[in-house]
């Protein structure tokens, strides 16, 4: 048996007292323990969340969706929209800049009766995005986010709305206090903050004590979202900043199994032994299946090869093997690939915190021309702008 791994940082936290933590509410959902898995763009797909809500409870939430091809009912935007056919609740990210389209997009969800939940991303720091005046750019316009939020509560009835937002662009502009109180004013059910700013990307630290000010700030419940890698992180945001439940992300790449240690530690236990190679192996090919009989296996397997690099980052020898990962196109192929491998070797406790997924330096925020000069009083939509990963 290993020995159950803490990182310096966490050497002094204990699990959950009993009561410690209540279950998060989000309008008539309750998340118990209170942990989210975050939207992520071409990740959070339902095999990927199937997997991760076997592993414990919570909820979990859709990759982002775009409101405009939504609400033309676009053929490729509905089947990203998918839910599993037992997922419950069924919880989906909408990425709009629109209050028009927004409220088509969001009428439609509902009518057709396809979500229990709709999140808002006010996140997305990709240049592309926000020089069009999108994503991370649209807080630092209140009266466009109030409109844009306004719609979309307005067309949920009785579905919980909640938004994600960072804490502003740059230092000089920061906006997340007045994002949350929009939030709060539009009838949102709660919000969640990735704690840097769109300059910062996901450099550095996340600024766990924004979190706490938010909380102190805002009547609704408030998701603390960057940083969270050991489930230990999770009882230390919570005991820090007062917030009501944690959004976990580029933490859970590689390692669905994070939700089973989450689950463990707010329950008041010590979390599992990390798995060995060949229980990393039959997750690795429980996901790549179920990713094949919901997209067909050749784009499945086009797919799973940056799953594959995050399964295997860290483990002993993994770089031959992540190398012939990249060339598979079968499921029988990935099998093959996996059993040459030492079955026996223990996952690198180490590994736990080596950034997965998106780790790119701090940028330069692009915006449009005069994007900034009328801020305050300015509603106006930018231009659409395509659909990419971020926030």
């Amino acid at each position: 048996m290993q020995a159950v791994y803490k990182s310096e940082i966490n050497r002094d936290v204990e699990v959950a007292r009993p009561k410690e933590f209540a279950p998060a509410r989000i309008g008539n959902l309750t998340i118990d323990p209170p942990v989210i898995l975050a939207p992520m763009a071409g990740v959070t797909n339902w095999p990927f969340r199937e997997l991760c809500r076997r592993f414990g409870a919570g909820l979990y939430v859709s990759e982002m969706i775009t409101a405009r091809p939504l609400a033309e009912g676009r053929e490729k935007t509905l089947k990203l929209a998918d839910f599993g056919p037992n997922e419950s609740p069924r919880s989906l990210q909408l990425y709009g800049v629109d209050p028009h389209y927004v409220g088509i997009a969001v009428k439609r969800l509902v009518d057709e009766g396809r979500i229990d939940h709709l999140d808002m991303n006010f996140g997305c720091p990709v240049p592309k995005v926000t020089r069009k005046g999108g994503g991370a750019a649209i807080p630092a316009k209140p009266l466009l986010l109030a409109s844009i939020v306004r719609a979309a509560v307005k067309n949920a009835g009785s579905i919980p709305v909640t938004i994600k937002f960072r804490m502003g662009i740059d230092e000089d502009l920061i906006t997340y206090l007045d994002a949350g109180k929009i939030a709060e004013a539009e009838g949102c059910a709660g919000v969640s903050l990735h704690a840097r700013t769109a300059a910062q990307l996901y450099d550095g630290e996340a600024r766990w004590e924004a979190i706490g000010e938010l909380k102190a700030a805002l009547k609704i419940p408030v998701f603390g979202n960057g940083d969270i890698w050991e489930a230990w992180d999770a009882l230390r945001m919570m005991r820090e900043t007062g917030c009501d439940g944690v959004v976990v992300g580029r933490g859970c790449l590689g390692r669905p199994w994070l939700f089973r240690d989450l689950a463990d530690v707010f329950a008041g236990r010590e979390p599992q032994d990390p798995p060995r190679f060949r229980e990393v192996a039959e997750i690795m090919m429980e996901h790549a299946s179920m990713l094949s009989e919901w997209m067909g296996e050749r784009q499945a397997m086009r797919m799973f090869r940056k799953h594959s690099s995050w399964y295997t980052k860290g483990f002993r020898g993994s770089a031959p093997l992540r190398a012939a990962l990249m060339q598979v196109k079968t499921l029988e192929e990935l099998a093959a690939a996996l059993r040459a491998h030492d079955a026996d070797l223990p996952f690198p406790p180490e590994a736990m915190r080596v950034p997965r997924g998106k780790t790119a330096g701090r940028q330069r925020v692009a915006l449009p021309e005069g994007f900034l000069e009328n801020r305050l009083t300015d509603a106006t939509p930018p231009v659409e702008v395509p659909f990419v990963e971020g926030g």
